[in-house]
Formats: C-alpha cells, sequence, structure tokens
C-alpha cells in the first residue's frame, strides 16, 4: 500500500434513473428530488459527500431531471424576493445549500445501460483519481461521521476500493450484490461479489449498500465488462474483475440505512428523520404517542 495515497475528492452520483416505483410521482419530478422532511433527497447525499471532504459533485443525469441543477444553482429571484421581505432564515438555507469551494459537474447518460455505464460516464471529468460513488436512494442516518466520511477514513488507510456492505435478510439476499470474502473487525478483504445470486447460493448474509470508493483502475474494466443481470452493465461485475486484480474491500458502516427506492423506506425515513429534526420532532413524538392503527 502506499503511503502517500490521492486524497478522496470526487464523488459521482449516478440520478438517470426513471424512479418508476414513484409514479406518477415521478412522472415529470426525479425521485432524487423527493423530499425527507424539508431537503430532496439528493442533498442529503450532496452534504454527506461535502462533510466527507469532497470537493467535485459529478451527477450524471437524464431526461427531465433539470431540476438537479437547477436545485444547486443560484437562485437569484428567490434570493431578490426573500431579501425584501427580510426573510434572512430562507435566505440562509437557499444560499448556502452548497459550500462556496464545491463545484458541480452535470453529464448526460444517453442510454439506460444501468450503474457500471453510469459511472463509466464519469470517466472524463474523474480522470486518474480515486472517486466515491453514491446512489442517493440509499439514505445512511449516523450518529456522528457519516458512512462516506468512515469509509474515507478507512480509503486513507488501505489506499485500496472500498464497498459499504450491511447483513441483509436471507428472503432479500437475491436483491442485492452479494460479498464473499475474509472479515477482520468491520472490514472484509473480498475474494468475489456476486449480483442477485440465488438466494440458497449465497456466498454470505453481507449486501453490497450504494456507498463505493473506488481506485481509478475500475474504469478500463468498466470498458470491457459485458452486460449482465438486467441486460445491464453492472458495476458489481466490473468490482468482481477488479477483486481479481487488486486488494477490494467491504465496510461495514455505522448507520441505520432507508431503501428511499421504495415506498416503505421512503416512509420510513421521513419519520426518522423527522424525529431528528430540531423543529418538529417534539410536536412528531407527541402526535405519533396518540396516533391510532386502527
Amino acid at each position: 500500500m502506499s503511503s502517500n495515497p490521492k486524497k478522496l475528492k470526487i464523488a459521482v452520483f449516478p440520478v438517470a434513473g426513471m424512479g418508476t416505483r414513484f409514479l406518477p410521482a415521478t412522472k415529470a419530478s426525479p425521485k432524487e428530488m423527493l423530499p425527507i422532511v424539508d431537503k430532496p433527497l439528493i442533498q442529503y447525499a450532496a452534504e454527506e459527500a461535502v462533510n466527507a471532504g469532497i470537493e467535485t459533485l459529478i451527477f450524471i443525469t437524464g431526461r427531465n431531471k433539470f431540476s438537479i441543477p437547477n436545485h444547486f444553482d443560484k437562485a437569484y429571484e428567490i434570493e431578490t424576493e426573500l431579501e425584501r421581505r427580510n426573510k434572512a432564515k430562507e435566505l440562509e438555507l437557499v444560499k448556502n445549500i452548497l459550500p462556496k469551494n464545491v463545484k458541480c459537474i452535470y453529464i448526460r447518460q444517453n442510454q439506460a445501460l444501468g450503474l457500471g455505464h453510469a459511472v463509466l460516464c464519469s470517466k472524463p471529468a474523474v480522470g486518474d483519481n480515486p472517486f466515491a460513488v453514491i446512489l442517493a436512494d440509499d439514505m445512511i442516518l449516523s450518529s456522528e461521521n457519516g458512512c462516506l466520511k468512515q469509509m474515507v477514513n478507512r480509503f486513507e488507510e488501505l489506499n485500496s476500493s472500498i464497498i459499504a456492505v450491511e447483513k441483509v435478510k436471507k428472503e432479500l439476499l437475491n436483491k442485492y450484490g452479494i460479498i464473499e470474502g475474509v472479515k477482520d473487525n468491520n472490514d472484509w478483504t473480498l475474494t468475489n461479489i456476486i449480483e442477485k445470486p440465488d438466494i440458497n447460493s449465497a456466498p454470505s448474509e453481507m449486501g453490497v449498500v450504494g456507498r463505493y470508493i473506488l481506485k481509478p483502475s475500475i474504469f478500463n474494466i468498466l470498458e470491457s465488462t459485458s452486460k449482465g443481470t438486467g441486460d445491464e452493465i453492472q458495476l458489481t461485475d466490473a468490482i468482481a474483475d477488479q477483486i481479481k486484480q487488486e486488494k477490494v474491500y467491504a465496510y461495514e458502516f455505522e448507520g441505520k440505512r432507508f431503501d428511499c427506492g421504495s415506498k416503505i423506506g421512503f416512509l420510513k425515513a421521513t419519520i426518522e428523520y423527522a424525529l431528528h429534526h430540531d423543529e418538529i420532532s417534539g410536536e412528531l413524538k407527541e402526535y405519533l404517542k396518540n396516533i391510532s392503527l386502527d
């Protein structure tokens, strides 16, 4: 392992998906802009990246995703109106969605060829640098350091690709990328990873969650990766090949994950994040105590 690895300063956000599980809400608005309490999913993901030291955010977008760049862009009309009305608190929220040192890059994924293809689209902007991949669907509520920050700390020690994992219920193993490897504390040294295996042949109960830190060697592998499950270029398949060439680790993070790509996961996240929200948590707790479940 190199004693002076490149610092992780880039994160890729694949946001080109159609969000079919939330139709009709996502017919004209991206699923990544669905709000959890008072912020859209994509803003939580961007904040997690910034808190981990990321300075360049690369969004792999598709059709009908214009509201994502609009959200992170400056909104002169809104800011002027809020200033005129002396709405200082609201003005601060709108102006400081991202720190001034953070830049955004938007790249269009012109074909729906899967997560692996979306990551490959970022190659011209990432170059020969390590980078994170964050799936906004996966929200992770952590007590201290966010999931990506925890992974960055491990990356600085290991200087190898790292993927986030958590234990998955047996009946759901065929819906995840499942790892195989040797565990040491919260780290796994990987020997294989399989996309959506048969429940009875899965190599472990540890499933991949939407946080990755990848060495740039993944790009050459992705360029020669054939279509896999779902007739898409699977990032999991490329990582399986990367494991054969260099060390790749999995990391069991601290935090509670919500699958906001599903309706029930989205609702659970909304409730739990609201219970941690300074403005409304007290009133919500009282409401939940007295709600009738009949």
